[in-house]
């Protein structure tokens, strides 16, 4: 029986230290010793570490609380006060070298520098509801829509603090879909067909990065499928099934609304399906600027002027950046009015 007023301390710390026979891994929980690492998956082993110690400490939604809130709201700068619902937070640190993972409201984990709201889908998350007996075919669409749109914008959300701050945005949307599409020991099989209509089949240097940050073994790309073995485990505890997740790598391939035509470069793609995940029907279309930019791996900048050529072919009708509250909102095009894909210019 937990006593009244006794909140339960979900924080949980790794470091990755420098050692003579390779780098090692040290959590505040487990002070007896650190653990060897191999240097090709200490990323990966500090980030199942934290995701054991989360699994092993589960506390129902209505037990937990924010843990930065309890601590006085010192991991990130001031802002409006605590709101919104209680969410894993990961925060990376001191260059990749410490990892956090503590349970944090909506608004402080949105407030702290290099954090990223670990996905539902990773864990144990509620299935998307069911339709009534006799709900109309649009009412299911616009509910899967949603769940769809959900577990993307999710799992973009993880891999924005999971993968190296510069990795390009062809590696992000490769790793997007292998994340999605892999089973529970991390394997993953490409066809062709899907990596040609991405338009990265053959491309090795988008594959390098990603091994380059510890998240993927080396694939050899001349076989059929392409064989891929991700080091995340972290992405190897999803819920729900494979199915579903493949549904949603599917439609990240085409986000509608905001579908591509032609052939738009990578960094224009990851942007419009960022927008796409985070649409709803129930609310404005609007994202936090700073999120936004995490998301794609740009600065504000760089992503301005992408957002400009969407508008420029008519894959946006207008975008707004409020600098009172940080948003950027948007509006779609008619459907009637989208623009020659022999627009696009790499």
């Amino acid at each position: 029986m937990r006593l009244a007023g006794a909140a339960a301390r979900r924080i949980w710390t790794v470091e990755l230290r420098s050692r003579p026979g390779g780098p090692a891994l040290f959590c505040i929980r487990c002070t007896a010793h650190t653990l060897p690492l191999q240097a090709a998956s200490a990323r990966s082993a500090a980030l199942a570490h934290l995701a054991c110690h989360a699994r092993a400490d589960a506390l129902p939604a209505h037990l937990r609380t924010c843990q930065c809130r309890d601590l006085g709201c010192r991991w990130h700068p001031r802002h409006r006060g605590c709101a919104g619902p209680v969410l894993l937070a990961l925060t990376r640190d001191q260059g990749g070298r410490l990892w956090r993972l503590a349970d944090a409201c909506a608004a402080c984990a949105a407030a702290t520098g290099n954090t990223a709201v670990v996905p539902d889908t990773l864990h144990s998350s509620p299935r998307c509801p069911a339709s009534p007996p006799n709900a109309t075919r649009h009412i299911q669409r616009a509910g899967l829509d949603e769940c769809v749109r959900v577990r993307v914008r999710e799992m973009l959300t993880y891999l924005a603090t999971a993968l190296p701050r510069f990795t390009s945005p062809a590696s992000r949307l490769i790793a997007l879909q292998c994340a999605l599409r892999a089973d529970t020991h991390g394997r993953v099989r490409l066809p062709p067909g899907l990596l040609r209509s991405m338009r990265l089949r053959g491309r090795a240097e988008v594959w390098e990065e990603l091994v380059h940050g510890y998240w993927l073994r080396p694939p050899d790309l001349r076989s059929t499928p392409v064989k891929v073995q991700l080091l995340d485990a972290t992405v190897r505890d999803q819920a729900p099934g494979r199915a579903a997740r493949r549904q949603a790598a599917h439609w990240a391939l085409r986000p509608e609304p905001l579908e591509l035509r032609g052939a738009a470069p990578e960094a224009v793609r990851l942007v419009a399906l960022a927008l796409a995940a985070h649409m709803s029907p129930d609310a404005a279309y609007a994202i936090d600027v700073d999120v936004l930019a995490r998301l794609c791996g740009h600065s504000f900048h760089q992503t301005a002027e992408l957002l400009d050529r969407l508008v420029v072919t008519h894959t946006l009708a207008s975008w707004h950046h409020d600098r009172d509250t940080g948003e950027v909102s948007w509006q779609l095009v008619h459907p009637g009015s989208r623009s020659n894909p022999g627009l696009w210019t790499l």
